[in-house]
């Protein structure tokens, strides 16, 4: 009987977590001490729960994260790093997209592009190539694929289906339909269906919308998103036809979905520019949830949201304001890797 390769739920057991540390040779630099903090507390939140792998691009950024962690408790048994080259640090979109059969394990590889090419990534581009050179994953197939394609720009319910966003892959690929790019989606991640949403943006993104920034899939057929209270928002139109368009979707088997709408966050304005305050950019991790709270009143709101959509699992918040300064959050930084995948 031929095993079938699929795309884990992210709430599916995990080896650990994928980071990369920022140094000043990225674009965290003007604000590295700040920035540095905020990675502290993220990654002091997953080892709580499982081991990270955090990569570093030389020995003294490994030594000077390991002594700010060290200095913060960080279990150092928790740890484990490695020396590679990379533009950025969010290697949600170019770390690997990690597909197994029970068994086996496939690290599919698409072409990072720096969002459509808004920024460099050559060397992102080749992360996943890295590591594979280090050993970090053991037996692991390594699938290169020619096209581009951030691993935030999907979701999976582990099950078949993927949910994605008309916006961001329509930026990435104008010349192709959405039937073309649906069938692609389904073959590299043999995939049944591929749900897209048309509507939902937000200010302060450059990843042209993110599904991750939006909408996730939840346990039991559920599907956690970003929602606008506020009328006199910009967001507030946008979103609420998200609500919709969601509302309307329908599981495998044709059921509406279970729906967790997350609350609103007051705006950020830094230096005159709207960042990113999305609470739907949480990292699903072993027996817990590191979720990205914003100072506002709303993150406690947003933290039972997310707990009765994830039953049994622990919700740790980490202040994320350091790190919307780059446009990105919480999940944005890491990539899950299933259990079994990486290397002893």
């Amino acid at each position: 009987m031929t095993r079938r390769f699929r795309l884990p739920a992210e709430w599916e057991a995990q080896a650990g977590i994928l980071i990369a540390w920022p140094h000043a040779g990225t674009d965290w630099a003007p604000r590295l001490a700040q920035v540095e903090t905020a990675y502290v507390g993220l990654v002091g939140a997953i080892a709580r729960f499982e081991p990270v792998l955090v990569c570093v691009a030389d020995a003294l950024v490994r030594d000077r994260a390991a002594q700010l962690l060290a200095s913060a408790g960080v279990d150092a048994a928790r740890l484990r790093f490695v020396e590679v080259a990379y533009d950025d640090t969010w290697l949600r979109d170019s770390g690997p997209l990690t597909l197994t059969d029970g068994a086996d394990f496939r690290l599919v590889d698409f072409r990072f592009t720096g969002w459509g090419g808004k920024f460099e990534g050559g060397r992102d581009d080749r992360l996943i190539e890295a590591l594979v050179a280090r050993g970090v994953f053991g037996s692991a197939a390594h699938r290169r694929i020619d096209w581009a394609l951030e691993g935030g720009a999907i979701e999976s319910d582990g099950k078949g289906t993927i949910l994605t966003t008309w916006r961001c892959l329509q930026q990435r690929h104008p010349q192709m339909s959405r039937e073309e790019m649906s069938a692609l989606l389904e073959t590299s991640f043999d995939a049944d269906r591929v749900l897209w949403l048309d509507r939902g943006y937000l200010e302060g993104d450059d990843t042209d919308a993110h599904i991750d920034t939006l909408a996730r899939f939840a346990p039991d057929d559920a599907i956690v998103f970003q929602t606008c209270d506020d009328p006199a928002d910009p967001h507030y139109d946008e979103l609420a036809r998200m609500h919709e368009e969601i509302a309307s979707l329908r599981t495998a088997d044709g059921r509406p979905y279970r729906l967790c709408p997350l609350p609103w966050a007051r705006a950020i304005v830094d230096e005159g520019r709207r960042l990113a305050s999305s609470y739907a950019n949480y990292l699903i991790v072993d027996g817990g949830v590191v979720m990205p709270a914003y100072g506002d009143t709303a993150d406690a709101r947003a933290a039972q949201v997310i707990a009765a959509a994830h039953p049994g699992r622990e919700v740790v918040m980490v202040d994320a304001r350091p790190l919307i300064w780059q446009n990105g959050s919480v999940h944005c930084l890491t990539m899950q890797l299933p259990a079994g995948s990486l290397a002893a």
